[in-house]
């Protein structure tokens, strides 16, 4: 296991001072646990495939986001240090390095996954290996489908060097002039909308399309010599930065942002195969205006992301089992009827855990049925990503605003990656009657809540949902998160002041029950942290989030330890605490679940049994999460509800399946003994639930 420099600097014994391990070496880390998923025989290969392709497209989101930024503090001479004390050229030496090794890693899990896929029947091959027939079926194919949209670019003094979109792939073609006989450069994109890797007859059998390309580049340039062509893949600046006063429209200002945007990011890397030569080389880090750093050498497959696409395949066999969430015991059906989930929640409170419990029949039909609902006056619901296809919550919001009830739609349109189809889903909402409203101008609107309103007898009854997730029923399949649907009265009433904040003008900063950011959220876990350092030994804390890097929050953490509280953490991705120190974390233990479903809820557990304290909602302990994103996070009291998160925190910290620990060396795999798989024992949980 490699140990970055952030590990290495927690080696001195009896460290006192707090400690904070590099955030985006961490990152790194959560990345080949990731990978190191990709390379376990124990999973069927299709699902080592997407496990790959993860690792792909979480390295592009990295660059795009992460590494932009930190490169344009470098370029703009800044030498703050992050908390860990590395400048932003130290840490982007130290990714480089780190970059380098996990890139080399994923290319031998590759070639590892192709002869395990070629045992399968399925093959990725390459154009020499094919018959000539198969060669005359892609000729025809690269003919009909491909031809037509190619555009070869040539670089020379009439034709300036070409913009290189962002993640694109591209072919750099080397072609020589038979007169002349002077080289020509030449840019052939390879067309996004195609299918990146081609099926020929004679079994599942697949070509890269960049190589039945290359094999056709004398169509695209007739009368040249094609002397050499080599793949190659520029990353950009993806971060969408919209600074606009109250009298400014942020949907009109992101739009232009956008626009803009597409030609106008900084190239961040280059990913190039080793065949291609030095000049070739030198010529696109000119152009892009890269340093040699940025540029990233590989002999193996560009964009790994592609690969999702071979686990579209109808091979059940080389899959894992699929798992249909189930129904909560209390919203299934009754004799054949659908239950009235209102009648459901007044008669107390309901928490579900997804995938293991069904989405559809739960959060989905909580915002159906208000929709039909005759008595539903109004619904409020937060939308920060959903799925690009209409998805059935959307479907509902249209359909109550068409039959006349007040619907209140929240739509995030700087959520990052879905900045465009939040945009295209304001317009479709608009267009139905619903109320669109982009939230408070400086923050993002992260919260996941919906309110409904509703008549009953001569009184207004208020029914809520406040979760971990988002409303998107595609990844609510591969998301693990929580969520509470409540007719509480006080957190109903804290939902809405939430959306009057949200909606309106508003000051509200004292709620009845709810923890909401920015303003009180930080300083309620600060608190609650404080409360249990007073208990010391007798004190407990156990968090799940997906990312622990703020420095107040862990500098609090490392305080309870001091006074010895037993601290357990359950942490995804990035962990900028570092436990196991001798006289400043020695009761901390830190753990990271890696598996087939994401690890997304976030649960907050304060105090032993008896007096413990337990919240869920949308906010990670991050600076961003805590002061500049607005975050929903609620208690849960029933007792039958608490022994459920209980439960969800036990199995997660029982496990040794899929368990990693942060100790002094880095993030070590926990040693199977017992066999508890965590996610496997939630699947068997939800099927003795839905039984009884």
């Amino acid at each position: 296991m490699a140990r970055t420099e952030a590990h290495r600097q927690v080696e001195t014994p009896a460290q006192t001072e707090p400690v904070f391990l590099n955030r985006e070496l961490s990152r790194l880390d959560f990345y080949e646990r990731v990978l190191l998923l990709a390379a376990d025989d124990s999973q069927p290969v299709l699902e080592r495939v997407n496990f790959l392709a993860f690792f792909g497209g979480f390295l592009d989101e990295f660059f795009q986001i992460r590494v932009s930024g930190l490169k344009e503090q470098a370029a703009a001479g800044l030498t703050t240090t992050s908390p860990d004390g590395l400048s932003p050229r130290e840490q982007l030496d130290a990714i480089r390095a780190r970059v380098e090794e996990l890139s080399t890693r994923a290319n031998r899990i590759l070639e590892n996954l192709r002869q395990k896929l070629d045992s399968a029947g399925v093959r990725i091959v390459d154009w020499d290996e094919l018959k000539p027939t198969q060669r005359d079926e892609l000729q025809e194919m690269f003919e009909n489908r491909i031809f037509p949209v190619l555009t070869p670019l040539a670089v020379d003094p009439a034709h300036p060097f070409p913009y290189i979109s962002n993640l694109s792939l591209n072919l750099a073609v080397v072609a020589r002039d038979p007169l002349t006989r002077e080289p020509r450069f030449a840019r052939v994109k390879v067309p996004p909308l195609l299918p990146r890797f081609l099926k020929v007859s004679g079994g599942r059998r697949f070509v890269p399309i960049e190589q039945v390309i290359a094999s056709h580049l004398d169509l695209l340039f007739p009368g040249m010599k094609i002397e050499s062509f080599h793949v190659f893949r520029v990353t950009r600046d993806a971060d969408i930065e919209i600074e606009v006063d109250e009298a400014e429209d942020l949907l009109s200002a992101l739009r232009t942002e956008l626009l803009r945007r597409r030609r106008t990011p900084e190239a961040v890397r280059l990913e190039i195969n080793t065949t291609m030569p030095k000049e070739l080389r030198s010529l696109l880090q000119r152009e892009l205006d890269l340093r040699s750093s940025d540029l990233y050498v590989s002999d193996g497959l560009l964009d790994l992301g592609d690969l999702r696409a071979l686990t579209d395949l109808r091979r059940p066999s080389l899959k894992a089992k699929p798992w249909i969430g189930v129904t909560q015991p209390r919203l299934a059906a009754l004799k054949g009827t659908r239950p009235d989930i209102f009648e459901v929640l007044r008669a107390g409170d309901v928490l579900v855990q997804h995938p293991y419990d069904s989405f559809s029949t739960s959060v989905e039909e909580f915002v159906r049925q208000a929709a039909d609902d005759r008595d539903v006056l109004a619904i409020k619901q937060t939308l920060y990503r959903t799925s690009d296809e209409e998805s059935p919550i959307v479907q509902s919001l249209v359909h109550a605003a068409e039959t006349g009830k007040q619907v209140v739609a929240l739509v995030e349109l700087q959520a990052r990656g879905d900045e465009e189809a939040n945009i295209g889903w304001a317009a479709r909402l608009e267009q139905a009657g619903v109320h669109v409203v982009y939230g408070v101008v400086g923050l993002k609107t992260h919260a996941k809540t919906v309110l409904v309103v509703r008549a009953e007898a001569g009184i207004i009854r208020r029914y809520c949902h406040v979760g971990t997730g988002n409303y998107n029923p595609v990844t609510a399949r591969v998301y693990e998160d929580c969520g509470l649907l409540s007719a509480d009265p006080e957190l109903t009433a804290d939902v809405a002041d939430l959306f009057n904040y949200l909606t309106g003008y508003s000051n509200q900063r004292r709620y009845r029950k709810v923890l909401v950011a920015p303003g009180g959220l930080r300083k309620a876990i600060l608190d609650l942290i404080r409360k249990e350092t007073e208990a010391g030994e007798d004190g407990r804390i156990v968090f799940k989030v997906n990312n622990l890097i703020d420095p107040a929050l862990i500098e609090a953490l490392y305080d309870a330890s001091r006074a010895g509280v037993p601290i357990d953490l359950v942490v995804r991705s990035m962990c900028c605490l570092q436990p196991g120190v001798k006289g400043l974390s020695e009761t901390v233990r830190v753990r990271s679940i890696v598996g087939r479903y994401l690890e997304h809820s976030r649960i907050f557990r304060f105090g032993v049994e008896g007096r413990a304290r337990y919240y869920i909602g949308s906010a990670d302990l991050m600076q961003r999460n805590l002061d500049r994103r607005v975050e929903c996070v609620a208690p849960v009291t029933d007792p039958t509800l608490t022994a459920r998160l209980d439960e969800i925190l036990d199995v997660a910290l029982a496990d040794d399946v899929l368990a990693w620990e942060l100790g002094p060396a880095g993030w070590q795999k926990v040693p199977t003994a017992a066999g508890v798989h965590s996610q496997h024992r939630l699947e068997e949980l939800a099927l003795e639930r839905a039984v009884l």
